[in-house]
């Protein structure tokens, strides 16, 4: 009986013994990987604006549509630029035939002697007939800038992307500089991963990354590709004086700093439902059994057939 109550005692001990020394593995596990949910989906975002003013007179495009390069986003009214153009042309061809004046003349007054022109008369031939030159190729580029801003009345997306933030229709006045929506590059989309200080040290250029987005069970895959290498300091600002304005009250609770890591993508398959400012989790090197609580919570999601943006 004694042997039996032992027995059981001792049972008991190792169990306790066991679950503490799994639950201090799984604490270390969790707090010393290098992994954060704390991840966002970054992308580049054009602000697309037209570079001449006028009225929008058509816009072919819808939000959230995706373009390509040189696709046409908007047009402004191109009458007034093409009357501006045949202005300049008619101008050109003005100055042409001054030019050509200007240069014969000085031709005639350069092979008369002196006795029919004088010196004097020679040399302001020549110059009038530089100064028609210069008039002329003054008119070409003005010719040249009156084509450009007609032709830049069609505004084109710069590259592959989606539209967003559409924010232009027909009757719309486009002022030169004002952006008008917004065009996400499509092949663009990174990650920044906000690492804790304490786990730098565990992070290396070019480590493999596993990239889990809430909502999506397959994972993407991807490589650190720089790291951060400033952020603010909330607790030291600069103060009127331009001095430093150093905060009296410590906390004896300081929780460690997250920094931008910036992670490349991989690849990202047409299914995959990305947009920028998405949230996710972020598993560096070769530890993708860290998380397990995220991993537990993206279970029994279901994968969209559709690509969302």
């Amino acid at each position: 009986m004694k042997i039996r109550y032992l027995l059981h005692f001792a049972i008991t001990i190792a169990i306790v013994i066991a679950a503490a020394l799994l639950s201090r593995a799984l604490w270390t596990r969790y707090m010393d990987s290098p992994w954060t949910r704390d991840g966002k989906v970054r992308a580049d975002v054009i602000n697309i604006s037209s570079d001449v003013s006028g009225i929008v007179v058509s816009v072919p495009v819808k939000d959230n549509q995706l373009v390509r390069k040189g696709d046409v986003l908007f047009t402004v009214d191109r009458e007034r630029y093409r009357l501006i153009l045949n202005q300049t042309k008619a101008r050109l061809a003005a100055s042409k035939a001054m030019m050509s004046m200007r240069r014969q003349e000085a031709e005639r007054r350069a092979n008369l002697d002196g006795i029919a022109v004088s010196a004097e008369n020679r040399d302001n031939a020549r110059l009038q007939a530089d100064s028609a030159i210069a008039v002329y190729r003054d008119a070409e580029v003005a010719v040249e800038t009156a084509r450009l801003n007609l032709n830049r009345t069609e505004v084109r997306a710069p590259v592959d992307g989606y539209i967003t933030n559409l924010g232009v229709h027909p009757g719309d006045f486009a002022t030169s500089g004002v952006a008008k929506l917004a065009l996400i590059d499509k092949n663009s989309f990174w990650v920044n991963g906000y690492f804790e200080e304490t786990k730098l040290h565990l992070l290396h250029l070019g480590d493999p990354v596993e990239i889990r987005l809430m909502g999506n069970a397959a994972p993407l895959q991807g490589h650190i590709e720089s790291f951060s290498r400033g952020i603010t300091d909330h607790d030291n600002p600069t103060g009127r004086e331009l001095l430093a304005d150093v905060n009296p009250v410590f906390n004896w609770v300081r929780l460690a700093q997250r920094i931008p890591v910036r992670i490349r993508i991989e690849q990202i398959a047409e299914n995959t439902p990305i947009a920028a400012g998405m949230t996710c989790t972020v598993v560096a090197g070769d530890d993708k059994a860290a998380a397990p609580a995220v991993r537990s919570q993206q279970k029994n999601v279901p994968v969209p057939n559709k690509r969302v943006y």
